[in-house]
């Protein structure tokens, strides 16, 4: 262990922040760390009043700054989520860690816990964070990265499909997700340093997802080369998560949607939404959801023959001709959570080809383009 770790490193914290800045920081643990020390988190007291927590797997790196009581500063390494665990059960009073000799001491109230260190000087250094390439509100952004990571592919033998694109083209950010069944696509404003500004770049999804929930405020985002590797960086208030780009091209997705849509039907999100619910209790796994369009109404069934069966009409505002799609359960009911407008169109072509998804305020009002979710039918009636 170094000269640094090797002090008696002593600070006092508020056991509501602690719990919060460990648990959230340890989210990005690695499950199959490359080494032992991957495992823990780095804990540095700062002698101006804060400490820093952070995580580092050489790909993905979390860090948080606390403030705390630090009566005497300097850096230890201990496991992550027993640090986490302990944290989460500790009774709401104040909490003094101390490193004496190769153990970290822990006291709160009557707790006590000796936690044995890792050596600090084993761990990987953390990537510098670069400088801002722009900033939007934690909300714009959370929003928008919910809508588009749930078509994220949960097949880790395709990182390119679990992953998020992300492009930038002046004050404008486009995310796409897609895992071939599905594609999310949402468009939304940020402030970019320079206007002219114009990157892609491809990010795991869920590491954009935890970093999206954890964000208030404005978020920083910096896409820069650090270290001779392209990263993604994203900053906001005192939490900072980095991430190394995935490597590869990008499927060509945008061609998927139609160029003209012949059919559209509109109706009330949250009556849908509710129907696709009830009706799915019967879906046997892997079986679509019928959506029948015809005579003003949308009709939906699930079930067949001896098994289970339900059915729910609902009024709809059609035009074009009328058509049954189906698809499934779990597809079209996240797509429809992740539309937050009062009416919800779905825009049609054939049977069988792909249906988009899309907000509208107004039954006879124009949708919005800055999200649409194309989801491919299944038919097996």
């Amino acid at each position: 262990m170094n000269a640094e770790s090797a002090q008696a490193v002593k600070f006092k914290v508020e056991r509501d922040v602690l719990a919060e800045a460990v648990t959230w920081t340890t989210k990005t643990l690695p499950q199959r760390p490359a080494v032992p020390v991957l495992t823990g988190i780095l804990v540095t007291a700062q002698a101006e009043g804060v400490v820093q927590l952070a995580v580092f797997d050489y790909e993905v790196s979390s860090r948080v700054e606390i403030a705390a009581e630090v009566e005497a500063p300097g850096t230890f390494l201990v496991s992550g989520r027993l640090l986490a665990d302990i944290a989460k059960a500790l009774p709401n009073q104040p909490v003094t860690l101390e490193l004496n000799s190769n153990k970290v001491d822990l006291t709160c109230g009557s707790s006590r816990f000796s936690l044995m260190t890792m050596p600090v000087e084993e761990y990987p250094a953390l990537p510098a964070v670069p400088e801002t390439s722009g900033v939007v509100s934690s909300g714009d952004f959370s929003h928008s990265v919910g809508q588009v990571s749930i078509a994220t592919s949960k097949d880790e033998t395709l990182p390119i499909l679990t992953s998020v694109r992300v492009e930038i083209e002046g004050d404008t950010v486009t995310l796409l997700a897609t895992d071939r069944y599905r594609l999310a696509v949402r468009e939304f404003s940020w402030n970019p340093r320079q206007p002219d500004i114009s990157a892609s770049a491809l990010v795991r999804g869920r590491t954009l997802s935890d970093a999206a929930k954890a964000m208030g405020g404005n978020v920083e985002i910096s896409l820069a080369n650090s270290g001779g590797k392209e990263m993604l960086a994203f900053s906001s208030a005192g939490r900072v998560t980095t991430s190394l780009l995935v490597e590869g091209d990008y499927p060509k997705v945008r061609s998927l949607f139609p160029k003209e849509v012949p059919i559209h039907a509109v109706l009330e999100t949250g009556a849908v939404r509710e129907a696709v619910r009830r009706v799915s209790l019967v879906a046997e796994r892997n079986t679509p959801i019928k959506f029948e369009f015809a005579d003003g109404a949308l009709t939906l069934r699930a079930g067949a023959g001896d098994d289970a069966q339900a059915s729910e009409a609902l009024p709809v505002e059609l035009h074009g001709e009328d058509i049954t799609t189906g698809f499934n359960p779990n597809f079209i009911s996240e797509g429809l959570a992740a539309i937050d407008s009062p009416f919800v169109r779905f825009s049609m072509t054939e049977p069988k080809k792909p249906v988009v998804i899309s907000g509208q305020q107004e039954i006879d009002g124009e949708y919005d383009p800055s999200y649409r979710y194309l989801l491919m039918p299944i038919i097996r009636f």
